[in-house]
């Protein structure tokens, strides 16, 4: 029986299932992949996240340190993700905009981690009960082997309830 492979994202939760199939996934998806970014970790509850980005000379910039654009790249999707898959079929869930404040050079693999709270969950489904809506900013630092901070990543997330369709 082949295999058909998902159109859109309902198809591709199912597709992918658990947390696990997911890191995996998506340590092939190319853009993670060419760029060496990497997903260390995703827990079963889409709560925690940790990825690197290792220094490569394919991840580096035009001066040796890393590529801004990976450093972004590398914090982009999971708090929509991560938002998403814990709100579950009842929100509808998008990046609303994003920012990056850079720090200093990224000389080395850098890494950060995504934590995502019960309290961030209440609030946001609080304010769509509320306003209709909910506009939230999640922050990650990102930072070097040696801890020190290469940069800060700023990501807004929309939710709703879905709209009725008729």
């Amino acid at each position: 029986m082949p295999v058909t492979l998902p159109r859109h994202y309902a198809d591709l939760t199912k597709f992918l299932g658990s947390a696990e199939a997911m890191r995996r996934f998506m340590n092939l998806w190319p853009p993670f992949l060419f760029a060496h970014i990497h997903i260390d970790e995703m827990s079963a509850d889409f709560r925690r996240v940790r990825v690197t980005l290792h220094k490569r000379t394919v991840s580096s910039n035009y001066v040796g340190t890393l590529y801004g654009g990976s450093l972004f790249s590398m914090c982009d999707p999971f708090w929509m993700i991560m938002v998403l898959r814990n709100l579950g079929d009842d929100y509808v869930v998008w990046d609303k905009a994003g920012e990056i404040e850079f720090v200093s050079p990224g000389r080395k693999s850098v890494s950060t981690e995504f934590v995502l709270t019960d309290e961030a969950l209440d609030e946001l489904r609080a304010e769509v009960e509320i306003e209709g809506k909910a506009l939230r900013w999640f922050e990650n630092e990102v930072r070097d082997v040696d801890g020190t901070l290469v940069a800060r990543v700023r990501k807004q997330v929309y939710v709703r309830r879905p709209r009725s369709v008729g």
